[in-house]
């Protein structure tokens, strides 16, 4: 419940596009309200609002939306951990995880993550405000996130759009950010989903080695490549546990494989992709053809997708013909984010989907409560448009070194650990490529106990389907509570 609402407005530089919609630089809504979590009132303040990203001159070049939830009756507030969560795209607004996944607040959805009207928000009786407060932050063109012109009206789009222009300028903002709200001391926490995973494991090494911030823990949500090499072999053997997940989902598999548990099925599906499968991928056309065969025959086996269709793409059937392929004698496709979601497309024909199905049915729930919600319940007022996904492209992608620079960190900070959560079902971030990277990134093997994998018998966004939302929060809560030092423990090798 709402209890007060003050408005502080410490600066307000604003500049005026096209429409004369003005965007403020540097402003502050703060409001109180409580909520349940895990049968415990939480009261908390909501401070939301814009705070500048400056350039060397210090000059406001961007103007960063954010929301921060603070928990109020903590007293030793120096080990109260901070947790900076960042979604994706690029150029997703960090919607997803505020209001459907960490946040006090979530979306009214069915127990699966369908849309169910009246729109609208509900307590989170899962949010790990009890043990974290939390700041959400959107990167320049997402939310109600604008670059600033210069006097000539112009924006330099290489200070924002790339893979380490987006790093460095999110690193200054936060150092900003954890002076003016006093988090030096707080343990430091950041979650990324989907390309804000690129984003954050960029940012643990940028944060530590030119901010001087260290971190106690990342975790991963439904992570991209992170610059991890996986083209080739590798990256078609992978394909084949999601593609079994989704089709055990669906019910298509034989019997004997349908009546596995999910888990069994699919430590069942690994090792044939990397014992059987990614060796006959590595030989290529000098592979004989009763290998071809028996090796399609069993992706057949562990996909319901005939052997044909395998052997046609040389046993490299892509992705999205997959989406296509599943239900296509039902007259359906699969969606891409997650699998369990269904489409209709134009014609039954073709390889590749018309729209993504679960993508469609996310943004029919989310925009509308977005929208009310930070208008409503925290009293942010602007008529600029909310960007659920803005204009950021092009997208600078060279020297993604990201994964290398986690690595990188958690070398040089004995304190930080790494979380990955994926869903089984995702079909654009898969669940075996994140354990592939997770594998990856650290091939001494010497900080093994400090990286983690954790599943979930849902999509890109596992957390919207009721059992995952509560699994998922709690194992970040015992992810924090396990990654902090006792009192007094120091920090070395």
């Amino acid at each position: 419940m709402k209890k007060i609402c003050t408005l502080f407005f410490t600066l307000i530089a604003s500049i005026s596009f096209a429409q004369q919609v003005k965007v403020p630089v540097d402003t502050t809504v703060v409001t109180n309200h409580s909520v349940t979590i895990n049968g415990k009132n939480i009261d908390y303040s909501a401070t939301t609002g814009m705070q500048p990203v400056w350039d060397k001159s210090g000059i406001p070049i961007a103007s960063l939306y954010y929301t921060y939830y603070k928990r109020k009756d903590i007293k030793n507030t120096e080990n109260r951990p901070l947790v900076i969560s960042f979604n994706g795209g690029p150029g997703s607004a960090s919607v997803w995880m505020h209001i459907a996944y960490t946040g006090p607040r979530i979306l009214k959805i069915d127990d699966e993550g369908f849309p169910v009207q009246p729109y609208g928000i509900k307590e989170n009786p899962h949010s790990i405000l009890d043990v974290a407060d939390i700041v959400y932050v959107n990167p320049v063109n997402t939310g109600y996130s604008r670059p600033i012109p210069d006097k000539d009206g112009k924006v330099d789009k290489s200070k924002f759009f790339g893979v380490n222009a987006d790093i460095s300028y999110l690193a200054e903002w936060l150092n900003t950010f954890v002076t003016r709200n006093n988090c030096w001391l707080s343990p430091k926490y950041l979650i990324g989903e989907s390309y804000g995973t690129t984003r954050v494991s960029g940012l643990a090494l940028e944060l530590q080695n030119n901010q001087w911030m260290y971190l106690n823990g990342v975790i991963l949500v439904s992570p991209t490549e992170l610059g991890i090499d996986r083209e080739g072999p590798v990256e078609v053997a992978n394909r084949l546990p999601y593609f079994a997940a989704t089709a055990w989902y669906h019910k298509l598999l034989p019997q004997e494989l349908q009546s596995k548990s999910l888990h069994e099925l699919l430590e069942e599906v690994e090792s044939y992709s990397i014992n059987e499968v990614l060796p006959v991928l590595v030989k290529g056309g000098f592979t004989s053809e009763e290998t071809k065969n028996t090796i399609a025959e069993k992706m057949e086996y562990y996909s319901s997708i005939d052997k044909k269709v395998f052997l046609q793409n040389n046993l490299e059937l892509p992705i999205g013909a997959f989406w296509k392929e599943l239900r296509r004698d039902d007259g359906f496709t699969v969606g891409r984010l997650d699998s369990r979601y269904l489409g209709i497309d134009r014609k039954e024909t073709g390889n590749y989907p018309d729209y993504n199905a679960e993508l469609t049915s996310w943004l029919h729930s989310f925009t509308p409560a977005i929208n009310y919600y930070l208008r409503e319940d925290l009293n942010f007022k602007t008529d600029l448009k909310y960007f659920m996904f803005g204009p950021v492209h092009p997208w600078d992608r060279t020297r993604n070194n990201t994964g290398e620079n986690l690595r990188q960190a958690m070398a040089q900070n004995p304190n930080l650990d790494v979380m990955i959560q994926s869903g089984y079902f995702d079909g654009a971030c898969t669940y075996f490529n994140a354990k592939y990277s997770m594998w990856q990134l650290d091939p001494s093997g010497k900080m093994k106990d400090r990286l983690s994998f954790k599943g979930y018998e849902s999509g890109h966004m596992m957390y919207l389907r009721k059992d995952d939302l509560k699994t998922a929060n709690d194992d970040i809560r015992a992810f924090i509570k396990n990654s902090l030092p006792a009192e007094g423990e120091s920090t070395k090798y």
